[in-house]
């Protein structure tokens, strides 16, 4: 029988154990693909959960704790599985943190996913994320900003920041193909680990990469666009608001062989 599970520090959590936790949201979390119990880019998830510790807690718990929480999570169970790991503090919210309170690590493990076929037609909204290097729980906006894109015939939605500028999906990291480059936009935005794999095997592979500001008047000249996260490398975009993009689909290749060259790490 397939077995997931949801664990705090290392073993089974109980219910007392999760009921506050249903009720809080400060904390933050890490998202991966587990395959034959090995990850790629781990490295770029511990970091993730380490600055973003800092930045919510004031401290972290060092690497190799958090490794051996999302070890004891995948020993047992199916050999690929979508896990997340999510750090918050016994102290909970809406309350001032001594430095006694130190974060407690809860994975959960799931069934493995691949992300949708697409193509996709993305919605444009104006909206930017509270502490957008952070990637933290409780964001009603990302699934408010989903269905009402869902309610206007779109697949999702894009964010665009005050400045006009083209930032970040709900779920989701942007790139784009001018035809000769991968183009990342430049704002302030969530830095997936899917896109630092991506963007350090294009550099291994002698790709050139730049980073621009980009918005929706700025689209017809590009010939391309995906959105990636950690179900995938790159899902073909093929409408951003009212504007066509072409499907690339070599475009779509690149990123997923750059994806496929970083190596598996065992837990």
């Amino acid at each position: 029988m397939t077995s997931f599970v949801v664990q705090r520090d290392g073993r089974a959590a109980t219910v007392r154990e999760l009921a506050p936790l249903a009720f809080a949201g400060y904390a933050h979390f890490t998202a991966m693909q587990v395959r034959g119990g090995r990850v790629r880019g781990l490295d770029l998830h511990l970091e993730r959960l380490r600055s973003a510790s800092k930045e919510l807690f004031g401290r972290a718990l060092p690497d190799e704790r958090v490794r051996s929480f999302l070890r004891a999570a995948v020993e047992g169970g199916p050999a690929d599985v979508s896990l997340v790991a999510t750090v918050y503090s016994p102290a909970g919210e809406f309350t001032v943190a001594g430095p006694e309170a130190e974060p407690e690590v809860l994975v959960r493990t799931g069934p493995a996913a691949s992300g949708p076929r697409g193509p996709l037609a993305l919605a444009p909204v104006g909206h930017e994320r509270f502490l957008p290097a952070v990637k933290h729980v409780g964001e009603p906006a990302k699934t408010h900003f989903l269905r009402r894109a869902a309610d206007q015939g779109f697949d999702d939605a894009v964010f665009v920041d005050r400045r006009g500028r083209l930032s970040e999906g709900t779920i989701w990291n942007l790139a784009f193909w001018d035809g000769a480059e991968v183009v990342w936009p430049a704002a302030e935005m969530l830095t997936g680990t899917t896109m630092g794999i991506v963007r350090r095997q294009l550099d291994r592979l002698g790709v050139r990469q730049r980073v621009r500001e980009i918005t929706v008047d700025d689209l017809p000249e590009l010939a391309g666009a995906v959105v990636m996260n950690s179900w995938t490398p790159g899902v073909a975009v093929h409408r951003i608001g009212q504007v066509p993009l072409p499907p690339a689909p070599g475009f779509v290749d690149l990123l997923h062989r750059a994806y496929g060259a970083e190596p598996l790490v065992s837990l």
